[in-house]
């Protein structure tokens, strides 16, 4: 079978509410969103890695780094949405598979990438991946939980700890991490369907194909990956981690 073409967009805003300005604050003495894309092109799953964003100045920041970008339009209500105006451009029409990277993930597990393209290849409607957490990021709803399925379909995504940790013995808890693949097909469904109410109750995008039907298919990963970056003390962090790792901190 002739290999899919595969498209990352990483969707960029200005207007994060509890990191004001998040794609262009500094990790390292670069910008966030420019960690993030520079991982992705280091991964080797992506045929082109783009930056979407309505906002100029990061834009201009991208194209000074030599980064592609796609200006989109600013009434866009979530990152899939923004890459789905993306992906449906003449230019990337040749694409078979589409990724959302999230921007807030600069060490996203190169892992991850190619785990989420995988599940599309072999069926899902949505792939994406996840790994193991424990500690206190279990109990925070800065963190996103999945339920697995045996066969590693997504059951759940919730800000809660998932599962109920009762009597019946210890649990694994999975870590959901921001990384969507679908093929252009999948993700124009995804733009027609409907609010949840899962959705807007927990915030979270991934609910609504979810809810309507869609499969979700899951790479469970043995490593560990710190969650995104929402926070001032998710940048601190961030920062810190970066120290440990030097300029090369690719998966």
């Amino acid at each position: 079978m002739e290999r899919l073409k595969v498209l990352g967009v990483i969707p960029a805003r200005l207007g994060a509410e509890r990191l004001p300005g998040k794609p262009l604050r500094k990790l390292g003495g670069k910008p966030l969103v420019e960690r993030v894309a520079r991982n992705a092109e280091q991964s080797g799953v992506f045929d082109a890695v783009v930056v979407a964003t309505d906002a100029q100045p990061v834009a201009d920041v991208m194209r000074e780094a030599g980064i592609a970008v796609v200006l989109t339009a600013s009434d866009h209500r979530s990152g899939t949405s923004r890459v789905a105006e993306v992906a449906a451009q003449p230019e990337f029409k040749d694409y078979g598979i589409v990724v959302n990277v999230q921007g807030d993930e600069p060490f996203l597990p190169h892992a991850a990438m190619k785990g989420a393209v995988e599940q599309v290849v072999i069926g899902y409607d949505i792939g994406t991946a996840a790994v193991p957490m424990a500690g206190e990021n279990v109990q925070s709803p800065n963190v996103v939980k999945v339920v697995l399925a045996e066969n590693g379909r997504a059951l759940y995504f919730s800000r809660s700890p998932i599962p109920y940790a009762g009597e019946g013995g210890p649990l694994r808890y999975w870590q959901h991490l921001g990384v969507y693949a679908f093929t252009p097909a999948a993700l124009a469904r995804w733009m027609t369907l409907q609010p949840t109410a899962p959705e807007q109750a927990e915030q979270l995008e991934q609910l609504r194909p979810l809810g309507h039907g869609m499969t979700i298919g899951v790479a469970c990963l043995t490593e560990t990956a710190l969650p995104g970056i929402d926070t001032e003390d998710d940048l601190r962090r961030a920062e810190a981690h970066l120290a440990t790792l030097g300029e090369t901190f690719s998966s």
